[in-house]
């Protein structure tokens, strides 16, 4: 893995820099209590994206990123980071695809970045304020009760519903750092993040696993412009559950 030093926070983020001549580089930015160190090699190495370059971040707090007391975790405050970091190793415009709250993180980091994003694909994305079932359960606690006897729970909770690699992952996060990205996930931003991805102009693709359907916005998102993939035999995890299939769907997105 490579590192990318943040001195205002004396930490580091760190990454799989995946080399390819192919295409605009695709950055991947993973879910909450996930790691792209975990979730998107899979990914990477599937044929249907040979030859891209590819970066798997892990976000401040999680994975091999370090976990710095003195940043919030908010979504906007990850953006700008990872809108730092594209910008220090990817002079060249790029792909960008987020998964849960990673979706929310790749939009406000496209917003950042403008006409530097070619194409934005979200998986599952959160898009609205209120969080999902897990974030909204955890930002019900107070921090300090998240961190004590939360964090266990919820990774055991997580096991026991059978996501076994989300729990490990989520136990190796900081949590601290979990807790206030689902406080940032439930309370949302103005403009949302659905706002902000209805507005941008670039080719925008969100993609669901087959098993979350039904959902309104399937038929919803490309009124505004997105385009929907499905990714067959799996659900909300699509990256663990069908590797395969997610990268042909970001194939089809990136294309």
């Amino acid at each position: 893995m490579k590192a990318f030093d943040i001195p205002e926070l004396a930490a580091s983020l760190a990454y799989h820099d995946i080399p390819g001549s192919s295409g605009a580089p695709i950055i991947f930015i993973h879910g909450l209590g996930c790691a792209g160190s975990c979730d998107y090699p899979a990914v990477a190495t599937q044929p249907s994206l040979a030859g891209r370059r590819m970066i798997l971040v892990d976000l401040l707090g999680s994975g091999f990123s370090d976990r710095p007391e003195n940043f919030d975790y908010t979504i906007e405050s990850h953006a700008g980071i990872v809108a730092k970091l594209i910008s220090e190793i990817c002079p060249e415009p790029i792909d960008l695809f987020g998964h849960s709250m990673g979706g929310a993180i790749a939009i406000a980091t496209a917003a950042r970045l403008g006409s530097r994003v070619r194409r934005i694909a979200l998986g599952e994305p959160n898009l609205d304020p209120g969080g999902g079932t897990f974030s909204s359960q955890i930002a019900s606690m107070s921090e300090g009760a998240y961190v004590l006897r939360g964090h266990d729970e919820t990774a055991n909770i997580a096991r026991a519903d059978g996501y076994q690699i989300w729990a490990n992952s989520l136990a190796r996060s900081a949590a601290f750092a979990v807790h206030r990205e689902a406080t940032s996930l439930v309370v949302g931003c103005e403009p949302s993040w659905r706002e902000m991805l209805y507005r941008m102009a670039m080719r925008k693709t969100v993609i669901f696993g087959a098993h979350s359907l039904p959902s309104a916005d399937v038929d919803r998102l490309p009124c505004h412009g997105c385009a929907v993939e499905i990714v067959a035999d799996a659900g909300h995890s699509m990256a663990l559950e069908n590797p395969a299939g997610l990268a042909t769907a970001l194939h089809n997105a990136f294309r």
